[in-house]
């Protein structure tokens, strides 16, 4: 079992501190997902949708933040959309994005906890998590709450940060993402621990082939990842 990384030196349990940190950095967390990905995860994100199939009409997307990933959906699906965090500042600032972009009637955010979803078996055709599911308090509990409320041939699609293999840039990218990214992280939000946080748990988390065997695990079928950008994100898809 991967080791349990948190934002914070404290007693509180990591569910709450990851609220808490995105609570804490949520006015700017655009601003910094956008510039420390040199804007890449609009790209990510559509190709996560793309793989979905199965012309969905009800899609969840899981710790959705401000919405990005719920909007990216709209865009690119005919479905409707909710999304799920536990962030209230996080949701806040998505509803104000979907209002400005007339998104009301497709797309409905709500305060929720991903590893205990408020949902009914089987009520999703398809279910998104755009690097979110790395902040499960308990990944398997998480992953089988999404495997619940998913229809049966329903697809999941999760992006999650990833290091490169390939020389130079895996050393490139280890020094951008422990030394680089970190002080930029702070620099923008004011939270040094919520950037330091960032490699740690990407560090922590199961990996490509690793993380494709706990989705067999729970019985998802016909799983794969792809690297992309050069192996510094990954796309995972599975159905149920």
């Amino acid at each position: 079992m991967s080791k349990i990384v948190k934002p914070y030196k404290t007693d509180k349990g990591k569910k709450e501190q990851v609220k808490q940190m995105f609570n804490k950095i949520a006015k700017r967390y655009d601003l910094l997902n956008h510039t420390l990905s040199l804007g890449m995860d609009f790209v990510w994100r559509r190709k996560a949708i793309k793989k979905i199939t199965n012309n969905p009409k009800e899609i969840l997307d899981i710790a959705t933040g401000t919405a990005d990933f719920a909007i990216s959906a709209a865009k690119y699906t005919d479905a409707n959309i909710t999304g799920i965090d536990i962030s209230d500042r996080m949701i806040n600032i998505g509803e104000k994005k979907i209002n400005k972009k007339n998104l009301k009637n497709r797309i409905k955010l709500s305060i929720a906890d991903s590893e205990k979803l408020p949902f009914n078996k089987s009520s999703f055709d398809a279910i998104t998590a755009g690097f979110g599911v790395r902040n499960f308090e308990n990944l398997e509990k998480g992953l089988n709450e999404i495997y619940r409320v998913i229809k049966k041939d329903g697809f999941v699609v999760i992006l999650e940060p990833s290091t490169p293999k390939i020389f130079p840039l895996k050393q490139i990218f280890r020094f951008y993402f422990n030394t680089i990214l970190p002080k930029i992280g702070t620099l923008l939000s004011d939270d040094r621990s919520a950037y330091t946080y960032l490699p740690n748990s990407v560090k922590n988390f199961p990996n490509g082939k690793e993380f494709i065997k706990i989705l067999d695990n729970i019985g998802f079928r016909k799983t794969s990842y792809f690297p992309l950008t050069f192996g510094i994100v990954s796309l995972y898809v599975a159905i149920k």
